[in-house]
C-alpha cells in the first residue's frame, strides 16, 4: 500500500499542474492607451483586403512565370533559391521564435512548461513526422504511377505494339543490385517505345541518344534511377502548404483579436509582405509540381484566403478572447513550433539540398553565385520582417 501512496505523491504535482494549465489565465496588467475599437475594426477590414491581395499576388507570380520561363533557366533557379531562403527564415525566425515566446510566457504555470524545452522538442517531432509523411506519400504516388505505367504498357501490348524491353513489359525494372528502379527510368523507356513506333529506326536512335536510354540494353545512368521529380514536387508542395497554413491561421487570429490601431497598422504592412513572400515560395513549389490548372488554382486560393479568414475569426471572437490565457498561449506555441519543424525540414531537405547539391549546380560556378545570393537575400528579407511581425 505504501508503494501506491508513493506513486500517487509523484503523480499529484503532474495532475495539479495540468489542471492548472488549462484553467488559469492572466493578462498584461496594463490598459492599452491606444485602444479604439471602431478604428481597429476599420483597419482589420483593410488588413484582410491587403493580405488577400498580397498573398494571391505572391502565389500567382511563380505559377504564371513557370509557364513562360524555362524551369532550369537562371531566373527560375534564382527564384527557387529565394523561395527556399524565405521558407527557412519563416521556420527559424518567425515560427520557432513565436513558439518559444508563447511557451515561455510568464502566464504559463511553472510545471510543466518551464521544466523542459518544449518548443524545440515539438519542432524536432514535427521534422521527424514530416520525414515519415514525406516517405509514405512519395511511396504512395510511386506505386500509383507504377500501376498506371503497367496499364499503359499492357494497353500498348494489346494493340500489337512491339516492346523489346522485357523489364518494361513486366512493369518492373531492376538495377544491378536487384532493387526496383524508380519511375523515371520506366517513363523514359515507355516514352522511348511509344515514339519509336511512329518515328522509325532513325528517329528511334536519335531519341535514344537524347534520352541516354538504349533501346535494348539495361545500363542505368543516374537519371534512370532517380526519383520522379514530378512526384517529389507534388509531395513537397502539399506538405509545404500544410506547414504554412497552420502558421497563417495563428498570425491572422493574432491580428484580428487586437483592439489597438497602434498594433494593427504595422502588422498590416508587415503581414502583407510576409504573405507575399510565403506565397511566392509556395507558388514556386506548386509550379514545379505541374499540377492541373484546377489543382494549382485550388492550392493558391486556399493559401490566399487562410490569413484573411484568421483575421475574420479573430475579429469575431475579439470581445471574449484572451490572448494571455493558458489555453491560447499553449495552442499558439505548439502550432508555431510544429510548423517550424515542418518548414525547416522542407527548406533544408526538399528545397535547398535538392537544388544546391545537384550536379548542375556543382559544375556551373555562375549559377552557384546567383543561387547563393538569392538564397541569402530571401532569408535576410524574411528575417527582417520579424522586426514588425
Amino acid at each position: 500500500m505504501s508503494l501506491l501512496q508513493d506513486f500517487w505523491q509523484l503523480l499529484r504535482p503532474l495532475s495539479s499542474g495540468l489542471t492548472k494549465s488549462f484553467t488559469t489565465s492572466c493578462d498584461s496588467g496594463e490598459s492599452d492607451p491606444c485602444r479604439d475599437d471602431a478604428a481597429a475594426l476599420t483597419l482589420k477590414f483593410a488588413a484582410m483586403a491587403s493580405i488577400l491581395v498580397a498573398g494571391a499576388a505572391g502565389v500567382t507570380i511563380p505559377l504564371v512565370g513557370g509557364t513562360l520561363l524555362p524551369s532550369n533557366g537562371g531566373l527560375m533557379r534564382g527564384a527557387k533559391a529565394f523561395a527556399a531562403g524565405v521558407i527557412l527564415a519563416t521556420g527559424f525566425v518567425h515560427m520557432l521564435s513565436g513558439g518559444s515566446e508563447a511557451l515561455s510566457d510568464p502566464c504559463l504555470p511553472e510545471f510543466p512548461w518551464k521544466m523542459f524545452p518544449f518548443p524545440e522538442f515539438f519542432a524536432m517531432v514535427a521534422a521527424l513526422l514530416t520525414l515519415l509523411a514525406d516517405f509514405m506519400i512519395t511511396g504512395y504516388y510511386e506505386r500509383k504511377q507504377v500501376k498506371m505505367m503497367n496499364l499503359s504498357v499492357e494497353s500498348l501490348g494489346q494493340h500489337g505494339s512491339i516492346i523489346s524491353d522485357p523489364g518494361l513489359e513486366s512493369g518492373l525494372l531492376r538495377d544491378e543490385d536487384g532493387g526496383a528502379l524508380h519511375i523515371v527510368g520506366m517513363r523514359a523507356r515507355a516514352d522511348h517505345h511509344r515514339h519509336s513506333l511512329s518515328m522509325g529506326a532513325e528517329g528511334f536512335e536519335a531519341l535514344s541518344k537524347r534520352s541516354g536510354v538504349s533501346g535494348h540494353g539495361h545500363g542505368h545512368g543516374h537519371g534512370d534511377v532517380g526519383l520522379d521529380s514530378g512526384v517529389r514536387h507534388v509531395v513537397v508542395s502539399q506538405i509545404l502548404e500544410m506547414g504554412i497554413v497552420s502558421h497563417s491561421i495563428i498570425i491572422g487570429i493574432s491580428l484580428g483579436v487586437s483592439h489597438s490601431p497602434c498594433t494593427i497598422r504595422p502588422l498590416l504592412v508587415a503581414l502583407s509582405f510576409h504573405q507575399f513572400f510565403e506565397g511566392f515560395a509556395l507558388g514556386g513549389c506548386v509550379a514545379e509540381a505541374r499540377l492541373t490548372t484546377r489543382g494549382s488554382s485550388m492550392m493558391a486560393f486556399f493559401f490566399a484566403i487562410t490569413t484573411p479568414i484568421g483575421v475574420a475569426v479573430g475579429t469575431a471572437i475579439a470581445s471574449s478572447y484572451n490572448s494571455y490565457s493558458v489555453a491560447a498561449l499553449v495552442a499558439e506555441g505548439v502550432l508555431d513550433s510544429l510548423s517550424a519543424g515542418i518548414l525547416v525540414y522542407m527548406a533544408l531537405v526538399d528545397l535547398i539540398a535538392a537544388d544546391f547539391l545537384s550536379k548542375k549546380m556543382s559544375v556551373d560556378f555562375k549559377l552557384q553565385i546567383v543561387s547563393y545570393c538569392f538564397l541569402f537575400l530571401g532569408a535576410g528579407m524574411m528575417s527582417a520582417l520579424a522586426i514588425w511581425a
